[in-house]
């Protein structure tokens, strides 16, 4: 008998994708948010699977994440935000509460929901994330919320 090797394929168009934006630093949210589209449809996406909403803040994602995924509509959901350190502890604050947060909504609802949050030290780390040197991780999230939707779908035909 052979070993059964199951994982997650990019090949996988199937369900509907939501995308939760973070207002706060919007000139990089807007740029990770398109990369997280465009690689949706790049991927055989159609953009009636798409659904995009907008929260004001990192902090905000994980309740709203959780709220969107309640509806029954989505079979996964890309938190995209930025979190850029300061002088202060706000920072650690926002940054561990958000991805607490999200691991919750995965684990409560068994949706996955990708952590493209970015946490970075300056601005212009932010900004080399966000399309630039150091790619789009946008497209990153979305394919990893592709790769997750053909694994667990391959779990429930075992």
């Amino acid at each position: 008998m052979a070993i059964k090797e199951i994982e997650g394929k990019l090949n996988y168009s199937k369900g509907n994708v939501g995308i939760l934006v973070s207002r706060w630093n919007h000139f990089i949210t807007d740029r990770l948010r398109d990369g997280a589209i465009h690689s949706l449809k790049k991927h055989g996406y159609s953009e009636e699977q798409i659904t995009v909403a907008y929260c004001p803040g990192s902090y905000e994602i994980p309740l709203a994440a959780q709220k969107m995924a309640e509806t029954g509509k989505f079979d996964a959901i890309i938190a995209i935000g930025v979190v850029i350190r300061g002088a202060t502890a706000h920072f650690d604050f926002v940054a561990g509460a958000a991805n607490s947060g999200v691991l919750n909504v995965n684990h409560s609802t068994g949706i996955p929901v990708i952590f493209g949050v970015l946490t970075t030290d300056t601005i212009e780390q932010a900004i080399e994330r966000a399309g630039t040197k150091a790619g789009n991780k946008g497209e990153e999230a979305a394919m990893t919320a592709i790769e997750m939707m053909s694994l667990l779908e391959q779990f429930r035909e075992l």
